[in-house]
């Protein structure tokens, strides 16, 4: 990801979606009329045949599109709604069409299903995907991938999408991925129990330290986590990165301005590891899966979590954290003192879509252009807003900001609105091999079987093969 996005989608989401009057996101009228069933070529009627075998309708051509999609299990569950819906109405708007789903596990579509379906070329349809390097630009450039920019225009959503946001989806000026939603990572925490031990909130570093020393104290966990998957444990990383060696850190690490193992990201991982040793951390953590973490906050068992915004949406009264609900407010962590950078920064990221095979025939091409219709539309991003906390990729109103009422989805963009500038997660960024790395050895960091150098070392070492083999 480039710089570029990092200031400009600062801007963009700070401003542009949240504050400046956009207009209607989904104004399509007269774009591009529903997809229809293609007509099947028939035989002129003969003088002699029977009137109603001459007048009886085309046969609709039924057809199936595969959808891989990652939204299973209850803290899903929105997002599923919205897909469903979503589907249901394509269904609808394209004869003969049947979507069939296909449910799967994000980390296993990622890195071991889609890789290996794209090798062989035969990816479904319809599929999630990331931005970057290591999948959408690599898929694209291998062929896989279906080129969107003219569908795009003819759609009328060329111009929709936030600026900056179908970067890490694009290759060479063309678009070949479309994120569905963003969101910025930071701290939940649980008012009763800070106000139970008379802590501010964590917006300053010392405020933080205190409430997680106080709380350890008091018997509780500072941090809820679940380590088993180490994306969870990676977000926060990522924002130590941001804090203390700077927010452009990141987008430096495919070009060579950056490396995993200078002294700044190092101490990004020293400060992991203080953080473990002092016991701030879930105990047993690394045999805990995200779940996990989020029902030990739910329970009380932590005053804090770190997690990204798309949470807010488990502490709504019918939702898995409904014991809490009302009680749970969110920041952005604090400043670290002598870190680099501007500190106001926050983490943001939209990178997170739909691709399509670049094999589809005439059917198959109606019915994706159906399924982009419905799906990236004024009002399946205002839903995602609305009902499961997803910062939207494209352009909304005031008026539909305006309906925004949950009280975390408000700190959300308060905390963006306050950002001076955004940088992306590492896993938008760097190559797949070097992102699985970053896992492997986070993970040694907090069995205790890796030191911070030693875990930069690792990851620099095949981070430096990955820019070697893309320069070829």
């Amino acid at each position: 990801m480039e710089k570029k996005l990092v200031s400009v989608l600062a801007v963009s989401v700070a401003m542009t979606a949240f504050l400046a009057a956009c207009g209607n996101g989904n104004d399509n009228e007269g774009s591009s009329a529903s997809p229809s069933a293609s007509e099947s070529p028939s035989a002129s009627p003969s003088a002699s045949a029977p009137a109603s075998e001459s007048a009886s309708p085309e046969k609709v051509e039924n057809f199936t599109v595969s959808l891989r999609h990652i939204q299973i299990g209850d803290a899903q569950k929105f997002r599923k709604a919205i897909l469903d819906d979503v589907v249901k109405q394509t269904e609808a708007d394209v004869p003969g069409l049947k979507i069939e789903l296909d449910g799967i596990e994000d980390n296993v579509n990622r890195f071991t299903k889609l890789p290996a379906e794209m090798a062989a070329g035969n990816p479904p349809k319809i599929f999630d995907v990331f931005g970057g390097a290591g999948d959408t630009q690599k898929y694209a450039k291998a062929g896989r991938m279906l080129d969107l920019t003219p569908i795009l225009d003819e759609l009328g959503l060329k111009d929709k999408f936030l600026n900056g946001v179908l970067d890490p989806f694009s290759v060479d000026g063309k678009v070949y991925g479309l994120p569905i939603g963003g969101n910025t990572e930071g701290i939940f925490y649980n008012t009763d129990l800070f106000a139970k031990y008379n802590l501010n909130p964590p917006t300053t570093w010392d405020d933080l330290i205190k409430a997680a020393d106080t709380l350890k104290q008091k018997g509780v966990t500072p941090f809820a986590v679940g380590s088993k998957g180490a994306w969870v444990p990676n977000m926060l990383v990522n924002t130590f990165i941001g804090r203390i060696a700077g927010e452009n850190t990141n987008a430096g690490f495919i070009t060579g301005a950056s490396k995993w193992n200078s002294p700044d990201v190092v101490a990004a991982y020293q400060l992991f590891a203080d953080w473990e040793k002092k016991g701030y951390f879930t105990k047993g953590e690394l045999g805990k899966e995200y779940g996990d973490m989020l029902n030990d906050f739910v329970a009380g068992k932590a005053g804090m979590m770190f997690d990204g915004s798309w949470r807010s949406s488990a502490f709504k009264n019918d939702a898995v954290g409904a014991a809490i609900a009302g009680k749970v407010a969110f920041v952005s962590l604090p400043a670290i003192p002598n870190g680099k950078g501007d500190q106001t920064s926050v983490n943001a990221n939209y990178g997170e879509g739909y691709g399509f095979s670049a094999d589809l025939n005439d059917n198959e091409l109606k019915a994706v252009k159906a399924f982009i219709k419905n799906m990236y539309s004024d009002e399946m991003q205002l839903r995602g807003l609305l009902e499961d906390g997803v910062l939207p990729s494209m352009q909304l109103s005031d008026e539909s900001i305006a309906k925004v009422t949950d009280p975390i989805v408000k700190q959300v963009l308060d905390v963006l609105k306050n950002a001076g500038t955004t940088f992306p997660h590492f896993d938008s960024v760097v190559q797949s091999k070097v992102y699985t790395e970053t896992e492997t050895q986070l993970q040694k960091l907090i069995a205790n079987k890796a030191t911070p150098q030693q875990v930069g070392d690792a990851i620099q070492k095949v981070q430096d093969a990955e820019n070697a083999a893309a320069a070829k």
